[in-house]
């Protein structure tokens, strides 16, 4: 699975994987594919020291990078204690009541909730571009769109690629003109933030939008079959991330989560408002229903929902609670039926892929040679 890209940052596979895992992200580099780190959850700098100091010993040498949450345009003055307290009283307290409907446990006296929206913060992103900008990332992406360009040009100076998602070729466009260097055109079937166009029109309008620019493929891809059709489609490669959270090497906090996932079918998502204000594909559980309810009192904007929820979120995964449980995922869902290794998830890749190309070629006639 060789393109021009994957050649570029020396990989054996145009596999990208996104991941908020440390040990995934170096298991995808081991198994010749590109392992992304997320770093939203990361609100200390010395955490984000930390696994990128246990990513460069477990990687044996492979390349990586590292993605984070910057808006183009900053926000002056504005801190977490500002915005909480915009957050009207009424929706605090329909969290309140649906909690108590499903009799969800408060966490323990100081326990802090484990999930903040903190991490969407500029300063935050920045922070954690100081502590990365140490170790020798190949790449920095950007998944709210262009980063600033002041960004750009550090990454650039630093021989980092860049890159940005985009759900439509409009978006794109704009991502060239900042300078971006790959764009990861990521459709509607995708976990997390997505926008309306599904991957099989989305992929060749960037492609052509922004050649030649080379473009990464996102969103309902799993198999090997799917990532020869996002190249076939003019992508030099595939992004992935929905389908590492089952794998072995995968932190999930709960056994219960793990459970339902692997239960799930590809109609079991939703795109909800509920986790973070803006629509975001993941797993339809009773909290997304109570959310997208009529008679619920709405989602707030971002970041508004995610300090929101922020709490309830925590408290629900740590007990478990099963009728609320959910997490972003997308709809590659319905094929994550079993827990494998990250290799194993490579191995099928591959030999789905190679079963794919030789069916085109005994299809153009061109089968042996």
């Amino acid at each position: 699975m060789q393109t021009e890209l994957s050649k570029t940052l020396g990989v054996e596979h145009a596999v990208f994987g996104f991941t908020p895992f440390p040990a995934v992200a170096a298991a995808i580099s081991r198994a010749g594919g590109f392992g992304v780190l997320g770093a939203v959850r990361y609100t200390a700098p010395d955490e984000l020291k930390r696994d990128l100091d246990w990513i460069e010993a477990h990687v044996d040498g492979k390349p990586y990078g590292l993605d984070v949450v910057m808006p183009a345009k900053k926000v002056e003055g504005v801190t977490e204690a500002d915005v909480e307290a915009m957050i009207p009283e009424g929706h605090r307290q329909f969290v309140k009541d649906t909690l108590a409907k499903y009799g969800v446990p408060v966490l323990a006296e100081g326990e802090a909730s484990g999930w903040r929206i903190t991490g969407w913060m500029e300063q935050v992103a920045r922070n954690q571009l100081d502590v990365a900008f140490d170790y020798p990332i190949r790449l920095l992406a950007n998944a709210l769109g262009s980063p600033p360009a002041d960004v750009v040009a550090r990454a650039h100076e630093r021989n980092v690629l860049v890159a940005a998602l985009a759900g439509s070729a409009r978006h794109a466009v704009k991502h060239k003109e900042g300078g971006i260097d790959i764009v990861v055109a990521q459709g509607y079937e995708a976990g997390g933030h997505t926008g309306d166009i599904a991957s099989m029109v989305l992929t060749p309008e960037v492609v052509d939008a922004v050649a030649p620019l080379p473009v990464l493929a996102a969103g309902g891809i799993g198999s090997g079959q799917q990532a020869a059709a996002a190249l076939a489609l003019g992508a030099q490669g595939v992004w992935l991330g929905s389908i590492w959270l089952t794998t072995t090497e995968a932190e999930l906090p709960s056994p219960k989560l793990i459970e339902k996932l692997l239960a799930a079918g590809s109609g079991d998502t939703v795109r909800s408002r509920a986790l973070t204000g803006k629509p975001a594909r993941q797993l339809r559980t009773e909290w997304t229903d109570a959310w997208d309810s009529a008679d619920g009192p709405g989602t707030l904007p971002m970041p508004l929902q995610g300090l929101l929820v922020a709490d309830a979120v925590s408290r629900i995964q740590k007990y478990e609670v099963e009728p609320l449980l959910g997490t972003p995922v997308g709809q590659i869902v319905g094929r994550m039926t079993s827990e494998r290794s990250v290799q194993a998830v490579f191995d099928d890749l591959t030999r789905g892929f190679e079963e794919a190309v030789d069916r085109i070629n005994r299809i153009a006639g061109r089968s042996g040679q």
